[in-house]
């Protein structure tokens, strides 16, 4: 039915009066399904007894300057004056159990106060957390992948260096290395260094131990472990070979001339399809001791049209190679290898969400146990958005070869939008704390079944 004119307008001029009145209203009411999933894990506690040593503040404990790291997180702040924007919210107040929530000054004092004992305390936390679910998950087979990422800043922080930056030539940076367990997406570890390291400094000792905090739970998991070029050697390889560890490592061309005349040589290459071949063989640098397996890989390719640009709808390409070897001690064929190895690039999405939704990019304070802290804090955040979807959503998928997660996750923006950024109301009727949530039909339904199932889940 149409409607006229005067059904469909109304006049706009009158302004209306202001008041202001006391009425608890939070802007954050989907916050209530993170209050009870970490009442479900004891969160809280599990802090405690880990900073219960430390202390940075005297009337807030580090255990709980921490847990509002990690809600700042969740909440979509990024930097440590944006607590302004919740200062007064009762709901996150509820949350943290506080009746004032840290000012930025003392925010940012408690950050200047960690120590060395505290980050290393909850590094010990964040392994055993992922080691809780992995005990629980009981898997054959666990990959983890090692990478490194750039944390620039304009500031002059403590521990920071000039090194490799592609978006900020010039600028200081940390450059942290992170191992990720692929059938997870979470972080089972991080290693902080400053930002002029190369990729494989100090990484076989850190590669080890995250091996051994896998095999301390799981004695019997096979495990595998993919890396890039730049963590290419014989000690680490020998050491991975030795631990009994499966692995795909990427090999430099530029740092062994041989390789290139190996490949130029190759008058056979086994086909895949019309695009790729390949050859292997069992080869060992000059300086090397042992003989391992190497894959050689050939990939169909356009290459680029130099000169004169055409404006013809149907120019022309010429077609060339491109080359890539793999060194493993996998027994698979070889299209498993390969395909196994270039499922590691789903890494990057992981710290594409770490930068964005809890705030890798950012360096808050000068001194580096405060920036680690505050790095700690964001790698929490996203492993416990991972770790509620994993107890409130069934698994979508078995071990793939590229080995993908075994969930389909929802990224943290996505939660933010959808569920936690939510309108609502705190009040007492009959003495009963009752949160009155504005939400649409599909946000009602979505809170109600997560709340439902980590009801069942505990």
């Amino acid at each position: 039915m149409k409607a006229s004119r005067s059904e469909v307008r109304k006049k706009t001029h009158v302004i209306p009066v202001l008041k202001f009145e006391d009425q608890a209203l939070t802007s954050f009411a989907g916050l209530v399904i993170f209050q009870k999933f970490f009442t479900a894990i004891k969160l809280k506690s599990q802090l405690r007894e880990c900073l219960r040593h430390t202390r940075l503040h005297k009337v807030y404990g580090t255990s709980t300057v921490f847990l509002q790291l990690i809600v700042h997180m969740l909440l979509g702040f990024r930097e440590l004056a944006d607590v302004r924007c919740y200062q007064d919210d009762p709901l996150v107040k509820h949350m943290l159990g506080l009746e004032q929530i840290p000012t930025v000054s003392t925010l940012s004092r408690a950050l200047k106060s960690a120590t060395p004992a505290t980050i290393e305390r909850l590094r010990g936390l964040l392994r055993q957390m992922v080691q809780g679910r992995l005990r629980q998950m009981c898997p054959a087979r666990i990959t983890l992948d090692f990478d490194g990422s750039v944390q620039s800043t304009r500031r002059h922080a403590e521990g920071t260096a000039v090194g490799y930056n592609k978006k900020r030539k010039g600028a200081r940076s940390y450059y942290p290395l992170f191992c990720t367990i692929a059938q997870l997406g979470q972080v089972l570890d991080v290693l902080h260094r400053p930002g002029n390291v190369h990729d494989s400094r100090g990484a076989r000792e850190f590669v080890l131990a995250c091996i051994d905090a896998v095999r301390e739970v799981l004695p019997g998991v096979t495990i595998e472990v993919r890396m890039d070029s730049a963590f290419f050697s014989d000690e680490l390889v020998t050491a991975l070979d030795t631990r009994n560890a499966e692995f795909s490592i990427s090999v430099p061309f530029e740092r062994f001339p041989e390789l290139k005349g190996m490949i130029e040589g190759r008058q056979r290459w086994i086909p895949v399809d019309d695009d790729v071949s390949y050859f292997e063989a069992n080869w060992k640098p000059k300086s090397w001791s042992h003989r391992f397996r190497f894959l050689f890989i050939r990939t169909r390719s356009k290459q680029q049209q130099k000169g004169p640009i055409q404006l013809d709808l149907f120019e022309p390409h010429e077609y060339g190679y491109e080359f890539k070897v793999i060194v493993t001690s996998k027994t698979v064929n070889a299209i498993h290898v390969v395909t196994f190895h270039e499922g590691r690039g789903a890494q990057e999405g992981i710290f594409a969400e770490l930068k964005t939704a809890c705030h890798l990019d950012y360096v808050p304070v000068r001194t580096l146990c405060g920036n680690q802290m505050y790095l700690l804090a964001g790698v929490f955040a996203h492993n416990l958005a991972r770790e509620l979807q994993m107890q409130t959503t069934p698994r979508a998928r078995g071990t793939t070869v590229g080995r993908a997660p075994l969930w389909v996750f929802e990224k943290l923006i996505s939660i933010r939008k959808m569920i936690v950024v939510r309108a609502g109301r705190l009040t007492r009727p009959q003495g009963v704390l009752t949160l009155t949530v504005s939400a649409t039909c599909a946000a009602k339904k979505q809170i109600l079944a997560t709340l439902s199932r980590l009801d069942q889940a505990a």
